[in-house]
């Protein structure tokens, strides 16, 4: 089985603060279901990587609804436009796992939108013009919701190297088969290089959940998650077991953030349920079983998270810290 290029990300922090403006918008609405992801792993040099990749296989049994997206708490009335650009707030992030207070309400979910995008074309041009379209709806879809809990909401930046190899202030990467994307300090780089455009051709959904996984850690990262993880982890050593199951809570969150987006935008705008069903697809050829690590989940686990963000829309049913040591195996 040929290994998955992965995606990585770099520790920080990120202290920025403001009051709540925007939970009393939220409207509870009835859900439906759907799916999508994309993996990464950690370094011993504190560097997450996400997989992206694997063999062809046929999908698995699935109880995909048939018409509409999840729906959860949204804002009525909300344009749905994007939020990138917006200005640092006075917000601060909450350093807490399991009881996070973004993890905390079972009826909160992301909210119903349109999201246009180009069509995919396997050029470095094209790659680019897509994915900074998809990481406008991706800034719409999770602005509301972490201001909303008084957590501060900024868009990453988009890198595009050119070239195999690459800096970030996490550290010099090299673009493999394991590496198809990078996340440190509020910047998602995508190396063409990485994307292995060669075995997915044009497989829309595959790149926007490589994408959405690792939007998944940039939540994370201005929620407060990503720091409390990395205290833990640091504290118990990045190669233990108690620090590798950690990494694995981690990584398998971001499976279940990306499974939200594309479960609550598909049908809607670009997002066709073709792209839903080749991400839907690719999740069981994607985790620890392909890559040989242990960092990220087993391929069971690492589709069995997507799944259920997609097909539940509920920000609560991704708290992978009170999950069972088995289901994050």
């Amino acid at each position: 089985m040929p290994r998955s290029p992965r995606s990585r990300h770099g520790r920080h922090s990120r202290r920025t603060t403001t009051g709540n403006r925007w939970r009393d918008l939220l409207s509870r609405q009835p859900r439906y279901g759907l799916a999508l992801g994309a993996c990464l792993a950690l370094l011993a040099s504190g560097v997450v990587v996400g997989v992206l990749g694997g063999e062809d296989r046929p999908a698995a049994e699935r109880a995909v609804p048939e018409d509409g997206p999840v729906e959860a708490h949204r804002a009525p009335g909300d344009s749905g436009s994007g939020a990138a650009g917006s200005p640092p707030d006075d917000a601060e992030p909450v350093e807490k796992l399991d009881d996070h207070p973004l993890l905390a309400d079972p009826d909160i979910g992301l909210p119903n939108r349109k999201c246009e995008l180009p069509g995919w074309q396997s050029t470095p041009e094209a790659a680019e013009e897509f994915f900074r379209a998809a990481t406008e709806c991706l800034n719409a879809a999770w602005e509301p919701v972490l201001r909303a809990h008084d957590l501060p909401f900024e868009s990453p930046s988009l890198v595009f190297p050119d070239s195999s190899r690459f800096t970030s202030e996490c550290g010099q990467v090299t673009v493999n088969v394991e590496t198809a994307a990078y996340y440190c300090k509020g910047e998602i780089f995508l190396p063409f290089e990485g994307l292995q455009t060669q075995q997915y051709g044009d497989q829309a959904g595959v790149y926007l959940a490589l994408l959405g996984h690792e939007y998944g850690h940039h939540v994370q990262e201005l929620a407060g998650i990503m720091d409390a993880v990395w205290d833990e982890i640091y504290t118990v050593g990045v190669h233990s077991e108690a620090g590798q199951e950690m990494s694995r809570r981690k990584e398998l969150q971001a499976q279940c953030f990306s499974g939200m987006f594309l479960g609550s935008h598909v049908e809607l705008g670009s997002v066709s349920r073709d792209m839903y069903e080749q991400a839907w697809a690719d999740q069981e050829t994607r985790g620890d079983d392909t890559s040989g690590g242990r960092d990220h989940g087993s391929n069971e686990n690492y589709a069995t998270w997507w799944r259920d963000g997609a097909q539940h829309n509920s920000i609560a049913g991704c708290n992978t810290f009170t999950a069972s040591s088995e289901a994050v195996s």
